[in-house]
């Protein structure tokens, strides 16, 4: 399914970009929700990273969309960004947030479907991923299922540790397991579950996973092994 949110002040133009999307729905069979949000406060302040495509109005009373998008770009750097704008000039400056397009007002379906498709095939090339809102030094990140190394828990917090992160969040691994389960990651005791994409070497004791060595538990080696073979046996894109 794709998430799109419509983040527009003038009730006009929320009816057009619904029926037009409704229209691309019916056309193209396409699977795809929509969230409606009058302000780019109302997007920012409760933000969850649940969207894979914004359209953004740039001009709002209370936040506007290029402030908008600079925060939520601060949080999440996947989601496809299209700004809506009454003059092209102000689209310019969505070099800065790295928008994908822009739309100009009045908007009609002729110029809209072939924008929302590209949208929509940039969405469809990141492939199957999970995303996470992640804690760290008190704000949120969204964070790609790619690029989580391993899933630690101790003391009842999981870390997520990525080649530069380790993002805390008060869970357990019974949750991460069951959170990440179609997403190639396994056990190799108790206390780690590895993201099988980023496993780079396996010796005698241990799996190794970026810089980091993690060791196996006596019952977790062999259906790890199982795992990982299957794993590099499908082909999966690494």
């Amino acid at each position: 399914m794709i998430r799109i949110a419509i983040v527009e002040d003038e009730k006009e133009y929320q009816a057009t970009l619904l029926s037009y999307i409704k229209r691309y729905r019916e056309e193209h069979f396409a699977d795809i929700a929509t969230s409606v949000f009058s302000d780019g406060m109302d997007l920012v302040d409760d933000y969850h990273g649940g969207f894979d495509i914004l359209l953004m109005d740039i001009k709002m009373k209370h936040l506007d969309g290029m402030k908008a998008a600079r925060k939520i770009r601060s949080m999440d750097q996947a989601v496809v960004i299209i700004f809506i704008t009454t003059m092209a000039q102000y689209a310019v400056a969505g070099y800065e947030v790295d928008a994908l397009d822009f739309i100009l007002k009045p908007i009609d379906y002729g110029r809209f479907e072939p924008k929302l498709t590209k949208a929509i095939g940039v969405v469809e090339k990141q492939g199957k991923k999970k995303y996470v809102m992640l804690q760290k030094d008190g704000r949120r990140e969204k964070v790609s299922s790619d690029d989580i190394l391993y899933i630690e828990v101790r003391n009842h917090n999981v870390y997520y540790v990525t080649a530069h992160e380790t993002y805390t969040m008060r869970s357990s691994m019974a949750e991460a397991e069951k959170e990440f389960a179609d997403y190639h990651f396994s056990r190799c005791n108790q206390a780690y579950l590895v993201n099988l994409k980023n496993v780079i070497s396996v010796d005698k004791d241990d799996v190794q996973v970026g810089t980091y060595h993690l060791p196996f538990s006596r019952s977790r080696k062999k259906p790890f092994l199982q795992e990982l073979s299957q794993f590099l046996e499908a082909g999966y894109d690494r």
